[in-house]
């Protein structure tokens, strides 16, 4: 006989069952990269939006916008985990904020001021956050050895002052200030006679000035508005609003220097509002926009630029570096302008 070609041969009773379907270990490795991924990347996420709209209205926006920067590292880390967890949402979004946070990472405005007419003045203007008055004696020594023509002090209380006057009374003789204890103290010192002008209104002092520089008028005003602490970011945003009104008022009407500590960085939406009014950062046109200046001191490293030099059109900016002082959380900005003849 032959068998029947429709036939099967049945399980053989001798054979061993088959054994159980075992996990599937990479579905679980997609499912765990995916998450590390959606983790890293959410901040830079989030707060490359703002920065692309243009906000920074409440609490933890305008502190994370600080950092914006060193958000490059954990989007770039979250797009091979991505790739890996082979989700093409998941990849779409991670390389849309690498490419925000590094394309932010060139400076804000334009590279030049346009300033080409006759050199009629050169000047090195020091900027520096003493903390509490601390590095007094610091910012003393620093400005003997760099000579500077204007220096714009912040956190200078009566003491700080004093002690600035008396060192520096052949070579800064002139000065504007703003009396207080502790952060609210401020002051102007310069080689050039100083007409006072009143004030912004601030928590901390912001004095301004005229000096006759170059045979020019020249506007001076010292920034240091609130910093944007959870609970006063409204008071911060109030404040650079008031210095952004000085300064559409100033700018067209010729020369300004507005220097300071601004507790902002050109990641926000209120201190680019200042430069729009046609100042510009002296880091930004000599290549120095992302040098950190804050904070100098303590486990965290030093990580954004909230120091700056501003000036207007009337300016060209040869060089600028970046002071260690002890004593001070900040450091200081030196920053060496040409003033242009009017034209």
């Amino acid at each position: 006989m032959h068998p029947d070609p429709g036939s099967r041969p049945g399980p053989d009773p001798g054979a061993a069952p088959p054994a159980p379907p075992g996990p599937r270990p990479r579905r679980g490795v997609r499912a765990v990269a995916a998450w590390a991924a959606a983790l890293l990347v959410a901040v830079p996420v989030v707060v490359t939006a703002c920065r692309l709209i243009g906000t920074d209205a409440f609490t933890p926006v305008p502190q994370l916008l600080s950092a914006l920067p060193w958000l490059t590292v954990p989007a770039a880390v979250a797009l091979p985990l991505a790739l890996a967890a082979r989700s093409r949402t998941l990849v779409g979004i991670t390389a849309a904020a690498l490419a925000g946070t590094l394309w932010y990472l060139q400076g804000y405005g334009p590279g030049s001021t346009g300033a080409d007419g006759p050199v009629v003045a050169r000047l090195r203007v020091l900027a520096s956050n003493v903390e509490f008055g601390v590095a007094t004696g610091r910012l003393l020594a620093a400005a003997r050895a760099e000579r500077p023509q204007l220096m714009f002090v912040t956190e200078c209380d009566p003491a700080c002052v004093r002690t600035l006057a008396d060192g520096l009374r052949d070579r800064l003789p002139y000065r504007v200030t703003v009396d207080g204890a502790g952060s609210t103290g401020s002051a102007i010192l310069s080689a050039y006679p100083l007409t006072a002008e009143p004030p912004l209104p601030a928590a901390m002092g912001m004095p301004g000035a005229k000096a006759r520089i170059g045979g020019r008028d020249v506007r001076l005003r010292l920034a240091h508005p609130l910093p944007p602490l959870p609970g006063q970011v409204d008071g911060w945003r109030a404040e650079l609003g008031r210095v952004r009104s000085w300064a559409a008022t100033a700018v067209p009407a010729g020369p300004v220097l507005l220097a300071g500590d601004f507790n902002a960085s050109q990641d926000h939406a209120a201190f680019r509002d200042i430069l729009d009014t046609g100042l510009h950062d002296a880091a930004r046109l000599t290549g120095e926009a992302r040098t950190p200046t804050w904070p100098r001191e303590g486990a965290v490293p030093t990580y954004t630029q909230i120091d700056h030099v501003l000036a207007g059109r009337d300016f060209s900016a040869r060089g600028t570096r970046f002071l260690d002082l002890a004593g001070t959380d900040h450091r200081a900005v030196l920053a060496d302008l040409d003033l242009h003849a009017d034209g």
